[in-house]
């Protein structure tokens, strides 16, 4: 007789978890590589975590984005979805909605969000990657800066970034810092701050976009405005929904690459040592490879956004009952022994790397070109001006923002040598 000497399946979804969720994932890849499994808000949900089987998902049209194919009584009782926008009426956005109306609404916006327009904001970039830490060094200090760089430099920065981008006025940017403030600060737990916070935005896109129309200018609002296909333009509620989006989805992901991709190079000293070397020498491919490398180690989007079985369907050897929502874990993923070779291993170099840290078809990520402008401008800057800097914690004393979808710190504190000091 056989014992199993299989280990118990590791709990999902706690504080240590979110910590380091890749043992578990590891365990569920090999043992349960498609599971089912109640989420904290309530929800049943089948949980990819093999590349394979991640990648398929990812574009498999049998699996909706419309929340309409949830039902909430045979699924659970919580609610998918960010909080707030349904009752916002911000449903309309590229997150929310499958072919044809999502061909027309992505159509309609790459005109507007263009890899051109996201080069030519490249300068701006710098500017304000520069301007936060200019801030960071001006503090007064004895021996050793410290700072928060979750706080001071890679939370503003993508705020700022997108606001700038959308066209939203510098003298309303500090009120866009905070509503994503509340919905980073709160995206894991209550969701009445959330709520409230997508709403005061949506009332505030609504006026903008109304300013905007009388007096067209060259930001991505206007150009959303102007965006038409055969006659079609977007409605007010989908340019609002769209510009929603780009901000939500733009921005925590950024500070997220940037927060986790500074604390997994002060984690590998001998990786960052590659990476300062090579951009001190004016090579700056080992950023664009390293970039690409964080994204898969330890990326900002753990979860792909939610999909629903449209009909029954088999997906890694499980059947998946129409209704049910999936959730590709993107993290366990990129991850796969099966796919990447030492997975575990921080590589700046790696170069066969098509991980899904944006996604995978039609629904892949449309603001990827802006995040890895932004990680690579904060990082590389960062690299440059604080070249000593180092971690002001014990790892283990870190703590986590244990949210469905997105994964980042909640402070990372460092050290760092001031100008004052480093003569």
């Amino acid at each position: 007789m056989h014992e199993n000497h299989t280990p118990p399946a590791p709990p999902l979804f706690t504080w240590e978890f979110a910590s380091d969720p890749y043992p578990a994932y590891a365990w569920l890849r090999e043992h349960a590589p498609v599971h089912r499994t109640e989420l904290p808000s309530g929800v049943e949900a089948w949980l990819v975590t093999r590349y394979a089987d991640a990648r398929q998902a990812l574009a498999d049209q049998r699996l909706s984005k419309n929340p309409v194919h949830h039902s909430e009584t045979a699924h659970g009782k919580g609610k998918v979805g960010i909080p707030g926008e349904r009752s916002a009426n911000l449903m309309t956005h590229l997150l929310n909605i499958d072919p044809p109306d999502h061909t027309r609404l992505r159509r309609l916006v790459s005109k507007a969000f263009t890899p051109r327009r996201v080069a030519e904001f490249a300068p701006r970039v710098q500017e304000l990657t520069d301007q936060l830490i200019d801030a960071i060094l001006d503090k007064p200090c004895v021996e050793k800066g410290e700072a928060d760089l979750i706080h001071e430099f890679a939370f503003p920065l993508p705020i700022y970034a997108i606001c700038d981008m959308l066209g939203v006025p510098r003298e309303d940017q500090d009120d866009f810092r905070d509503w994503a403030g509340m919905m980073i600060r709160h995206g894991g737990g209550p969701r009445g701050g959330v709520a409230r916070s997508v709403k005061k935005m949506r009332t505030y896109l609504a006026e903008l976009i109304h300013r905007k129309r009388e007096d067209l200018g060259e930001d991505l609002i206007s150009g959303l405005i102007r965006a038409s296909d055969h006659g079609e333009h977007l409605t007010e509620n989908e340019a609002a929904a769209m510009a929603f989006i780009l901000l939500f989805a733009g921005f925590e992901t950024t500070v997220n690459l940037i927060g986790n991709g500074t604390y997994a190079l002060l984690r590998h000293p001998e990786q960052r040592a590659r990476l300062q070397r090579a951009l001190a020498e004016g090579d700056e491919s080992l950023l664009a490879t390293g970039v690409e490398e964080l994204l898969r180690y330890d990326g900002p989007v753990e979860l792909a956004t939610w999909r629903f079985a449209t009909q029954d369907l088999v997906l890694g050897g499980q059947r998946i009952a129409e209704g049910d929502p999936v959730l590709v874990v993107l993290a366990a993923a990129d991850r796969d022994p099966e796919r990447f070779a030492d997975p575990d291993t921080l590589d700046l170099s790696r170069r066969d790397n098509q991980h899904l840290g944006y996604g995978h078809g039609i629904h892949y990520c449309l603001g990827a070109p802006l995040a890895r402008l932004e990680g690579q401008a904060a990082i590389a800057t960062l690299l440059r001006r604080l070249p000593d800097l180092s971690l002001a914690a014990e790892p283990e004393d870190l703590r986590w923002r244990g949210g469905l979808i997105m994964r980042g710190l909640r402070t990372l504190p460092v050290e760092f040598t001031p100008k004052s000091h480093a003569l």
